[in-house]
């Protein structure tokens, strides 16, 4: 029977009042326990009723159940009654495995139970500080800044502390934290920004970040700002080799360097969910590769493990850069000096080959190119496989959606099959890539697959996983494990 308007209507705002409700306790629980509370990997901290209400009807595409306020505004009670120490909890994740797996006990004994290891510890985090300073305050900078920002919770973990630039004009300063205020892509930044002048400091939401002007990466004293054993972020790509990087390394106060572009010679190039274990102490330079490896890579080694590759081209749509003219001018690179606003630009991508430095069983089998067309942000890669193994379209989808929910993968590959979605409705995505289910094309061992990624936001997400990686800030992440454990089911996919 067909609800009324009526009924329509008090069913909806019964819906608004419970996520209103869960405002604070997100509030508390992030600010009180360094609890940082999630729906399928989508934070909800300091996130409005509507954003609340979103990421809840977002989950229906995630899972085959419904996630409901009903169920998720009492967990998120409990957890605020459990004096919990430091932690990531996907509330979602979290709601399902109790579902399934409750047996008869109460939501608290489940919870207690599932969460042992931090029940009582009110707050405390094991985690040590890092000092961060990103050399370079561009597109990536600024979103790095951002999230950098947003994850501050009670100062553990990566802490913003300076960014080094050099001096543009007098009012510097004040068009610095401008830039960081208002985006024409991604938004408004969330939260409150003061300029003092004085100080050449810009405070966001708290955090005091220290404004260095230097054009040299190997003068700069850190320490004379109290920042020590600093994690120095090079988002210039100004230095893309290991004598270049360097330099960072004479600055007093910095210990480590990441580049936020792929590097040349023998650095590591670290895709984070692909090879991120592979950094060790004795690294103290490595690089986050490029946007487009960050995007392809977790897909490629999905579909690697499960059909085998034997060949593959990659064909990358890819927003114009600022590496472009606006209009025809020289450029030293073959046709990026012609307008990056009116054309679509043929242009040389290295991404493909940059996968073997992530996942080496792929060297030699792809080949890449690239097209920059005039949309300032979200790109596509279309991959065109050729596999050992004969599949389905349909096998192939469930697979990557299941990657995309419970596998070690799931913070790099999205899923998505809405009839309807555009290049802009993927603006913000935390996710390295995000396939395109509808698009896939499957004929026995040949498959083509579209992969979504935000080259801005989605990219500097994954930039932000590998600093945690190398700093070990990680907090514990809960559920520790899915409802029904992955290799099984990806194992017995197409058997």
């Amino acid at each position: 029977m067909s609800q009324t308007s009526d009924s329509c209507l008090d069913k909806w705002m019964g819906r608004e009042a419970l996520a209103e409700a869960m405002i604070p306790v997100i509030g508390r629980l992030y600010r009180e326990n360094n609890v940082v509370t999630s729906i399928h990997g989508r934070s909800l901290i300091n996130k409005s009723t509507m954003n609340i209400l979103k990421a809840h009807r977002f989950a229906r595409r995630m899972s085959n159940h419904e996630l409901l306020l009903e169920e998720t505004a009492p967990l998120l009670n409990a957890l605020s009654e459990l004096e919990l120490g430091a932690a990531a909890i996907d509330i979602a994740r979290l709601t399902e495995k109790f579902r399934a797996e409750g047996n008869g006990a109460s939501l608290d004994e489940y919870l207690r139970a599932e969460l042992a290891e931090i029940v009582g510890k009110r707050g405390a985090d094991d985690r040590t500080s890092t000092d961060v300073v990103l050399y370079g305050f561009g597109r990536i900078g600024r979103l790095l800044a951002r999230i950098l920002i947003e994850k501050a919770g009670g100062g553990h973990g990566l802490r913003l502390r300076a960014i080094v630039v050099r001096k543009g004009a007098e009012n510097d300063l004040v068009k610095r934290a401008s830039l960081l205020r208002r985006d024409s892509v991604h938004g408004s930044f969330e939260g409150t920004i003061r300029v003092d002048e004085e100080a050449n400091t810009i405070t966001a939401n708290g955090v005091q970040i220290q404004v260095i002007y230097s054009d040299n990466p190997a003068t700069v004293d850190y320490t004379a700002f109290g920042i020590k054993d600093a994690l120095v972020v090079d988002n210039t790509g100004r230095w893309r080799d290991a004598e270049g990087l360097s330099q960072h390394l004479q600055s007093k106060g910095a210990s480590r360097v990441l580049l936020t572009a792929p590097g040349k010679g023998e650095l590591k190039n670290i895709v984070h969910g692909i090879n991120h274990r592979d950094i060790s102490d004795d690294d103290k330079i490595v690089t986050a590769a490029s946007c487009t490896t960050n995007a392809i890579t977790p897909v490629l080694k999905a579909i690697n493990d499960k059909f085998g590759i034997i060949h593959g081209h990659v064909e990358t749509v890819h927003s114009f850069t600022n590496d472009q003219n606006l209009i025809d001018n020289f450029h030293k690179g073959d046709r990026r000096g012609r307008s990056a606003a009116l054309n679509m630009v043929i242009t040389e991508t290295g991404a493909a080959k940059a996968v073997a430095k992530a996942l080496p069983e792929l060297q030699g089998k792809l080949t890449g190119n690239a097209i920059r067309v005039p949309t300032p942000d979200v790109s596509m890669a279309i991959l065109n496989l050729n596999l050992e193994k004969g599949t389905t379209r349909d096998e192939v989808n469930d697979f990557l959606r299941e990657m995309s929910l419970h596998s070690d993968l799931r913070k790099q590959i999205d899923y998505i099959d809405s009839p309807d979605v555009v290049s802009t409705d993927f603006v913000g995505s935390r996710r390295a890539g995000i396939v395109d289910g509808l698009a896939t094309i499957s004929n026995d061992k040949n498959l083509v697959l579209y992969v979504w990624y935000d080259n801005e936001f989605g990219y500097s997400c994954q930039v932000v996983r590998v600093m945690e990686e190398m700093a070990g800030v990680n907090p514990p992440s809960f559920p520790a494990r899915d409802v029904v454990a992955p290799i099984a089911v990806l194992e017995g996919a197409g058997a």
